[in-house]
This record gives C-alpha cells, structure tokens and sequence, in this order.
C-alpha cells in the first residue's frame, strides 16, 4: 500500500484530497460521548493540510435506512474534528448533492470540509455492485485523491471503501498503516507467550476467531456474556444468564481441540449474579451476589466476572509477551459492574508484553473508566475489522488499497 508520504511526492497542493474516515462515534443526542475515533484520524487530516490539500473527510455514523435521518448527521462529528485540530471544518449537508459541491468547490488549499453522513445514500451499502458503483462514481467526482484511513470500515465491501479507491489514485493513511502493523505483531512472528482475552455478549460473534486462535494463542482467557456458553457446555447452571444454546456443540468442541493442541482455555470461577438487569441511565447501586461459576443460582443472571476470577485472569496475564484483548468482561458501563473490565484493562498495564486493545467495546471501557490510553501498546479503532484480519479474512478496504 502506498502512502500518504509516497503520495506527496508527486505534490498534494491545491488538490482534493478525499479521506474515507471513521468518524462512527456514540452519542447521546448530539453530545459525543467517546470521541476516540476522532482523534485517531485527526493527523492524517492534518498532515494533508499542511501539504496544501483540500481535504475532504467523508465517514458513516450507525445505521441509517439509505435516507437523511437527523438522528445520524455527522455535524456534531465535524464540530469535534475542528475542536481537535484548532481549525474550521467546513459541513456539507448532503454527501454527493448540490451541498456538497459546493463546499468541496469553495475548499481553499489546506483546508478541511466534512459532508454528511455516507449512508444517508443507498448507494453506498448496497449489495448490487452497479449501485454501489455508481454511488462511487459521483463520490468520484468530489476527488482528485482517495486517502482510506477508516480502519473500523475496512471490513465492509461499500462504495466509499472498496469501489471509490479503484476510481482514483490512492493510498492508506496513518491510522490504518499502524493498525496493519500491530495486527502483524499478533500474527506474524508472535513473542511468546501469547494470551488473548475475549469478552463481550455473545460467543457466535467470535467463534471464527477463536477457531484461528486455537492454532496460534497460548492461553485464552474467555469472560462476558459468551462465557457463560461455554460454562453451559461444561454442564454448569448458569441460571438466566445470556446464553446461545446453538453454539454449545461448536464450544465443546474448541474446548477439546483447545486441551489437544495445549492451549490453556480459561473460564470465569466465581461471577457477580443478579436477578435484574442494571439501571445503564441512572446507575442506581445493584443488588447482587458473588456466587461460584458452577452455583449461579436459577433465577439470576451473571453480569461481571468476580474477584477470585479477576485474580486468576491477571495471573494468566502476568507473564504474556503478547496480549490481544476484545471484549468487556460484564456490564461496565455500570459501575458495580465495571470491575472486572477494570482489573483486566489494569493487568495489560501491569504487563511487560506488548498489549493491544482491540477496539469496539474494549476501547470505549478503556476510555470510560479513565485510562491513560498512551499507557497500552495500541489501542485499535475497529473492532470488527479487527477480529476479522486475526481470523485470517481479506478485508475488502485493504485489498482496495493495495497498489
């Protein structure tokens, strides 16, 4: 994949330059309420204006239906971009209408406009390879250049991350140079031992990575909501936690190849249980009990690995040279939740290995509970895409950058 360095050499000045961003960030309202992948981005759009481009930063923000929908603008996203680069960002209110144009046209060399939501246009996610194309084409014509530094989007096959680059010379920013370079870490000449955390609600979500990691990690270490289906499949009552029974037999599975191939496979042995989901707005206390993994009682569910298990997970993280995390390990955003995602995120750093964050959930639990992002070896902006590079898939944005 060329580079944004490669590209300047043959002069970025006075030309628009179009940056497929990842500008997907929560929010309440329209308050931002984790602007990580925003700043993540932020010096590769410098860098183009300082190099004299007209840049022009297009992302997607949730899952509108292929129409305007106010709820999903990326004006508050654009507002925060030119709060992080001290600058104005300039806002078109359409992505390739009569708004766009002329903001794009109006672009003095070195400055930065942001168009509104991608998926405001069907076009842009469609399965049809003719719609996507076209939607392309008219992206086409805001550009002279495609920069693609949306790593969080790289595993989608959408206009703006697999077609658009074919219409226009190209390269990969920053973001995504340096997250191809960490993800290489994990699986190309590993420093060992080697243990991967997986958490998050459901284990259908990362059976594929799993069935990779298998043949590569040393230890995994499993907590969340996907635990409880494997403590299921050891015939544990998990009373009514979040469960996929479908998937039991595939979990078995991997726990008899796991013990096969010696890879140490380990599970929560003491979990917080509630009868009742918590209250996400107003955070009143919870009433639960910490109960053994293999005694959750009947009647509740199990929303956060306990404290013998909070030890035991960072004693199997003490002596990692590599560590993957994705995934919290209950309900963090709940504070009587929160400490076993905690003493995870607080193990990485006690660590002497190479840690990554891998994106998604993890990344906003770091963030949530006041962790000095600096202080882990990356913290990745893409979840998904992620999971599916450790899986060993051909992610469609990077195959669209490749020379």
């Amino acid at each position: 994949m060329k580079t944004i360095d490669e590209l300047a050499h043959d002069g970025l000045a006075g030309k628009r330059v179009f940056v497929r961003a990842d500008l997907n960030v929560p929010l309440d309202g329209t308050t931002i309420t984790d602007d990580g992948r925003i700043r993540a981005v932020a010096p590769t759009i410098a860098r183009l204006a300082e190099l004299g481009a007209k840049v022009v930063v297009a992302s997607h923000l949730g899952r509108p239906k292929g129409a305007p929908d106010p709820a999903f603008s990326l004006a508050p996203a654009a507002k925060r971009l030119g709060e992080i680069l001290g600058t104005d960002v300039a806002f078109a209110t359409d992505t390739v209408g009569d708004s766009a144009k002329s903001v794009v046209a109006g672009l003095a060399d070195g400055r930065i406009a942001v168009i509104e939501n991608l998926r405001f246009n069907p076009g842009e996610t469609a399965k049809d390879d003719a719609e996507r194309g076209a939607f392309a084409d008219r992206l086409a014509e805001l550009a002279d250049v495609y920069v693609g530094d949306g790593f969080g989007a790289v595993h989608r096959k959408h206009a703006s991350v697999y077609d658009l680059p074919a219409r226009l010379p190209h390269a990969a920013g920053n973001l995504i140079a340096t997250e191809v370079g960490v993800l290489k870490k994990l699986t190309e000449d590993v420093k060992r031992p080697y243990v991967v955390v997986l958490g998050g609600a459901k284990v259908s979500d990362k059976l594929a990575v799993i069935d990779q990691l298998l043949g590569k990690a040393d230890r995994l270490l499993i907590g969340g909501g996907m635990a409880y289906t494997f403590l299921k499949a050891k015939g544990y009552e998990v009373g009514i936690s979040l469960l996929q029974e479908d998937q039991i037999p595939q979990v078995k599975e991997y726990m008899e190849r796991a013990e096969k191939n010696g890879v140490e496979l380990v599970l929560p042995v003491d979990v917080l249980a509630a009868s009742d989901f918590p209250d996400l707005k107003t955070k009143a206390p919870a009433d639960y009990v910490t109960v053994d993994a293999d005694a959750i009682p009947a009647d509740k569910e199990g929303l956060d690995i306990g404290p013998k298990t909070r030890e035991l997970f960072a004693s199997k993280l003490s002596d990692a040279a590599t560590i993957f995390w994705n995934g919290p390990l209950g309900v963090f955003e709940h504070p009587d939740y929160a400490g076993g995602t905690r003493a995870i995120a607080r193990a990485l750093l006690d660590s002497d290995g190479f840690s990554v964050v891998g994106g998604g959930d993890s990344a906003a639990a770091v963030r949530t509970l006041g962790f000095d992002e600096n202080a882990f070896g990356h913290i990745s902006t893409g979840g998904g895409a992620s999971l599916e590079y450790l899986e060993g898939k051909t992610l469609p944005g990077l195959a669209a950058l490749e020379d």
